[in-house]
């Protein structure tokens, strides 16, 4: 049922991104509407795999995976359209492929990306990547910056006077809300994947010491 719900979110995605670049500024605000959902419900297959008794290694993985493609989809769509230079998906794709692999190495000895049996060893890290408060932000500035550009969108790119898209991003204290947002989950994303780069290189020298050990 939880890997349902991942799937369920990928294809609404799929059909907001597919609205976004076809739609006119009254289905591009509707889209606003439909990202809140697509990530309102990021945590809504954990819960229900947790309620369910039904986790497993693979659900946490696809879990991450779709988190993954939601992100990377969104940050290649808005640089796309215009609204955000390309470095930006960049940076964010070669970020989440750098973290997902050195987690992936610490998967085959039966540890996972979150919760008890994980491979960060500093507090600082299990603060960053894992403390309610960081994840907590991290998700909020991320959904509504990505909501905020879907707006933007909307707001340059069609015919949005006299509606309700017009009169919102014509608000100065809106659009620096929104840009900060935006910018803040740059930031974050980079500053709570450099402490798991940094504690895998521990993981990593541990794992190869056992491995001359076991050797001699």
């Amino acid at each position: 049922m939880a890997n349902l719900i991942t799937i369920g979110r990928l294809i609404l995605l799929f059909l907001v991104v597919w609205m976004i670049y076809v739609g006119n500024v009254q289905v591009v605000a509707t889209c606003m509407i439909l990202l809140i959902l697509v990530f309102a419900s990021d945590g809504l297959d954990g819960w229900v795999a947790r309620k369910r008794q039904s986790t497993s290694p693979f659900g946490a993985v696809f879990d991450i995976a779709g988190d993954r493609i939601a992100e990377n989809v969104l940050w290649i769509i808005f640089a796309d359209l215009g609204k955000l230079p390309i470095w930006v998906p960049l940076l964010v794709i070669t970020r989440g492929f750098l973290v997902d692999g050195v987690r992936s190495l610490s998967y085959s000895e039966g540890m996972t990306a979150f919760g008890e049996k994980n491979m960060m060893r500093s507090a600082l890290t299990r603060w960053l990547t894992a403390g309610r408060f960081m994840r907590g932000l991290f998700g909020v500035s991320k959904a509504a910056g990505f909501v905020f550009l879907c707006g933007l969108v909307g707001y340059e790119d069609r015919e949005s006077a006299g509606t309700v898209l017009g009169g919102l991003y014509d608000m100065d204290w809106y659009i620096w809300l929104g840009w900060g947002l935006v910018w803040l989950s740059v930031v974050l994303t980079v500053v709570r994947g450099v402490p798991v780069l940094y504690d895998a290189m521990g993981f990593l020298r541990d794992q190869a010491r056992m491995d001359q050990d076991t050797a001699t």
